[in-house]
């Protein structure tokens, strides 16, 4: 099992993948990607991603989560607002036995996109419900943290969580070694590969603390083409670059450190 690649963060489950889910598919197993970590961002596709999952069991492993952005009916994201969470509260308990994590979760605070207080404070009650949720039924967080790295972790500790992804982590390396001494992973996407600027924060975080995530359909080496799972070999020997060790390691310690966090993911 551990002989492969771990995604720890993709949206299989998004439009993007739906006319072509197959080919995607077979590319994914082609790169020696074992599993794909499959969040979401809104309960409208919590059905999608438990489809998937029946279709490629040994692949998709699926978290359910609300997003602390929503898209909300039209082009401009807003803030996620606590009734968004309602619908889908019980949906986490019906299928328990079933996901791997909690995700994605978090919070958001570019201003544009949380440009008042309430937004914040909407957004940190439904991050602090979905911790509380995932603490009750055992399982992991795979977490967003945009313009909000800091807060985040100081969240989750805070409410007493001792295991959690921060994906496409982009804080400064001191707040990252906090989350660290937690106890939690960082992952990184393809999009890492477009620039050195995070080269000194995956340069400080062990090795033992990080994973590898695509975010398909997004954060890809291009910014407007489609990005897949596959990609999630980018990711991989850039890091290797950084850490000075070969690409071998990094892919097996990446995938050992995913199974660590998501230890349910191993039997899907």
């Amino acid at each position: 099992m551990e002989n492969g690649f771990v995604d720890c963060h993709c949206h299989i489950s998004a439009h993007e993948f739906e006319e072509d889910c197959e080919d995607v598919i077979q590319r994914t197993r082609e790169a020696g990607v074992k599993t794909v970590v499959a969040v979401t961002e809104a309960v409208e596709e919590f059905a999608r991603v438990l489809q998937l999952q029946e279709r490629y069991p040994d692949l998709v492993a699926p978290c359910f989560g609300i997003h602390p952005l929503q898209a909300g009916g039209g082009p401009q994201q807003r803030s996620v607002k606590p009734q968004d969470l309602d619908a889908a509260v019980p949906q986490f308990y019906n299928h328990r036995e079933r996901l791997v994590a909690v995700g994605e979760v978090g919070l958001d605070f570019t201003p544009w996109c949380a440009p008042a207080q309430q937004d914040r404070d909407d957004q940190m009650s439904v991050f602090i419900k979905q911790l509380s949720i995932a603490k009750e039924l055992d399982l992991p967080v795979n977490v967003h943290s945009r313009s909000a790295a800091a807060v985040t972790i100081e969240t989750m500790r805070g409410q007493g969580v001792s295991r959690a992804l921060l994906h496409n982590f982009a804080g400064k390396p001191s707040v990252a070694l906090e989350g660290v001494k937690a106890g939690y992973l960082f992952s990184f996407p393809p999009a890492v590969c477009r620039s050195r600027q995070r080269d000194k924060l995956i340069k400080q975080i062990p090795l033992e603390h990080i994973c590898l995530e695509t975010d398909s359909p997004a954060l890809g080496i291009e910014k407007h083409v489609r990005n897949e799972p596959r990609n999630i070999v980018l990711p991989c020997r850039y890091i290797a670059d950084i850490k000075g060790v070969s690409s071998e390691t990094v892919q097996l310690v990446t995938a050992q450190n995913a199974y660590r966090l998501f230890p349910k993911a191993k039997t899907c």
